[in-house]
């Protein structure tokens, strides 16, 4: 191995008078701190421990993820900030020898100074001669935060996309028994104008329009259905989103005014227009509205706030109904997910990839028995047209 001039140095350190010593600690201290400078510069945290666990050394953005301080280097244990790792590198008695120091991969948890999820690395470092222990350990702690949010994301992007393909089959095929019911009521209403006996006839021709009228009705319901759950990619237009709210308001009007429920519309600034699918959208007002709507009691009120800033527009949905327990807030999103006695569980879901769909997403704030505040984040024009390009 190749010998630096530093190392010749340091090999013959008690042969240097005082001038060649302070030039040797000026040299030892420049390169210390282009050493320093560097480890600064990467974006994986570094840290050095010894034995016992004391950090000696950590660069800025390690510091940043285990929410030390500069001045806690060297006085505070690593064990106190992850715990259970102490075990993971103990060296374990074996027969009366002690087994080497572990090479260590894992993938740990943060929650404190902010929810991080970290890969760690951690290497021996080669005990010192004459010491039975090891010399402590190198650490290198990368931030896959967004990796692992990006891949439960997809994950549960496949898994709702499969959900509503097979809901979608469904719908489709009970097309088919009612496309043969509606027949079949049809030949019997034309045999059933063929009977004498009138009075008879005008019970059975009651009886008929009301068959009639349920088979209409499930046709309609599967064909909103498929046109809400079935994926199809947004129409891009310049949308008013005021105006879409205000167009879903008034056909909810008559349904708002039997429940005794009152609408105010709170508008802080002049709102740009969006790009968005207009019946997306307005699929996506109309669930949220009708979700307050049943969660209200007579003289519940409605608030809709309107404000944006340079990248977005924001829509807040403000009630003040029965609210969402903080066990049911996670799952609000889930398929066929629902408290309603004769809810199908998909409005929020449907909702949520609509957003996700026009490059936006939803927040939900809720507390039980006082109201739900749901969010809407749409991009602007401008924001959606730079990262276009």
């Amino acid at each position: 191995m190749k010998t630096t001039g530093l190392e010749k140095i340091l090999g013959r350190i008690e042969d240097l008078d005082s001038v060649n010593l302070g030039i040797l600690v000026q040299r030892l201290a420049r390169e210390r701190k282009m050493q320093e400078t560097v480890f600064n510069t990467i974006h994986d945290g570094i840290l050095v421990i010894d034995s016992d666990g004391v950090v000696q050394y950590a660069n800025n953005a390690a510091l940043l993820l285990i929410g030390l301080k500069e001045n806690d280097v060297g006085v505070t244990r690593l064990w106190k900030m992850v715990p259970d790792l102490a075990k993971s590198i103990h060296s374990e008695t074996v027969g009366g020898q002690k087994k080497s120091a572990p090479v260590l991969s894992r993938e740990i948890e943060l929650s404190y100074p902010e929810h991080r999820v970290v890969r760690l690395y951690m290497v021996p470092i080669d005990a010192q001669v004459g010491h039975d222990d090891s010399g402590g350990y190198v650490i290198v702690l990368s931030d896959i935060t967004e990796e692992r949010v990006s891949m439960e994301e997809r994950i549960e992007s496949e898994r709702t996309s499969s959900i509503v393909r097979l809901a979608a089959g469904v719908a489709h095929e009970l097309g088919n028994p009612l496309n043969s019911l509606t027949i079949h009521l049809q030949l019997i209403e034309r045999k059933l104008k063929k009977l004498t006996e009138q009075k008879d006839a005008a019970k059975l021709a009651e009886s008929l329009q009301v068959c009639q009228g349920e088979v209409q009705r499930l046709d309609g319901i599967i064909t909103h259905f498929l046109e809400a759950v079935r994926p199809q990619k947004p129409e891009l237009n310049e949308l008013d989103l005021l105006e879409l709210v205000e167009e879903v308001l008034c056909v909810q009007e008559v349904e708002l005014s039997n429940r005794q429920l009152s609408v105010k519309v709170e508008v802080s600034d002049d709102l740009p227009s969006i790009l968005g699918d207009r019946g997306q959208i307005k699929q996506v007002f109309f669930n949220l509205i009708k979700n307050a709507m049943e969660a209200m009691q007579p003289g519940g009120s409605l608030r809709v706030l309107a404000r944006r800033d340079a990248d977005h527009v924001f829509l807040q949905f403000v009630d003040t109904g029965s609210g969402i327990s903080e066990e049911d807030l996670s799952k609000v999103f889930q398929a066929y997910y629902t408290t309603k006695k004769e809810g199908h569980g998909l409005g929020m879901m449907i909702v949520e990839r609509i957003m996700r769909e026009h490059g936006g997403c939803i927040n939900i704030e809720s507390h039980k028995d006082k109201g739900t505040a749901i969010t809407l984040q749409f991009p602007r024009q401008l924001r959606r047209t730079r990262l276009l390009e």
